[in-house]
């Protein structure tokens, strides 16, 4: 049975939502969008295609209200000549009431099936919702799946998007990370909203170079932890 949520409307105009499962929220009361953008897009995928990549394959760990899929496939729409590949994991499905209250897209000024589709597509199944994105959705646990979508060092980009750790504190683990650290390519990196000490040190004990940045408004920092060359 799928968990009801509370729709909740953030300080930059965008919805998000509090999850009574967890007690906790979606995203940045300070702003849904703005946060993910700061994080995912502009720490995360930005940078990346700053190298000038051909392909990008996405994993996100926390689809939640399909946020971070729905600002990535806007920047796949404005990036015809590079192939993005989109795999991402809810063990907990919003329900389809709550995603159609989401003003995702009259904020975003994309059409409302642009953003539904996401959430429409099967589970488990490739889609390809653009000529250059593909994407595929995991109803699992992304610690304990045994069978992959993705090759082991195939992945150029994590999306680490779980509750905060005092809410799934067995996602913020040396365990959890290498999980991460082992799907990504040499050069690859994770980002993600908590800046915490100890997630940055687990993080480095798997592996990982730590950068710390700024964070969106309302935090200080936030993390980009990338996978050495070598």
């Amino acid at each position: 049975m799928l968990e009801a949520n509370e729709l909740i409307l953030t300080s930059d105009g965008s919805h998000s939502l509090r999850s009574l499962r967890f007690g906790v929220e979606y995203h940045s009361v300070h702003g849904a969008i703005q946060e993910s953008k700061h994080v995912f897009i502009e720490a995360g995928l930005k940078h990346l295609l700053q190298q000038d990549r051909q392909t990008v394959h996405i994993l996100e760990m926390g689809f939640g209200t399909g946020l971070n899929a729905l600002l990535t496939r806007i920047v796949a729409r404005d990036k015809p000549t590079v192939q993005f590949v989109y795999d991402a994991y809810e063990q907990f499905p919003v329900p389809p009431t709550e995603v159609a209250a989401l003003n995702y897209p009259r904020q975003l000024e994309v059409t409302a099936p642009f953003f539904h589709e996401l959430h429409d597509s099967g589970w488990h199944v490739a889609h390809q919702l653009e000529q250059n994105f593909v994407f595929r959705k995991h109803q699992a646990d992304f610690l304990s799946v045994i069978k992959r979508p993705y090759s082991p060092d195939s992945v150029d980009l994590v999306y680490y998007d779980a509750f905060a750790p005092r809410s799934q504190p067995e996602l913020w683990t040396q365990e959890a990370f290498a999980v991460s650290f082992a799907a990504l390519r040499p050069g690859g990196a994770l980002v993600t909203y908590c800046a915490k000490g100890q997630v940055k040190r687990d993080l480095r004990a798997v592996g990982f170079t730590v950068e710390p940045l700024p964070g969106p408004p309302g935090k200080r920092e936030m993390t980009r932890a990338v996978k050495p060359l070598v």
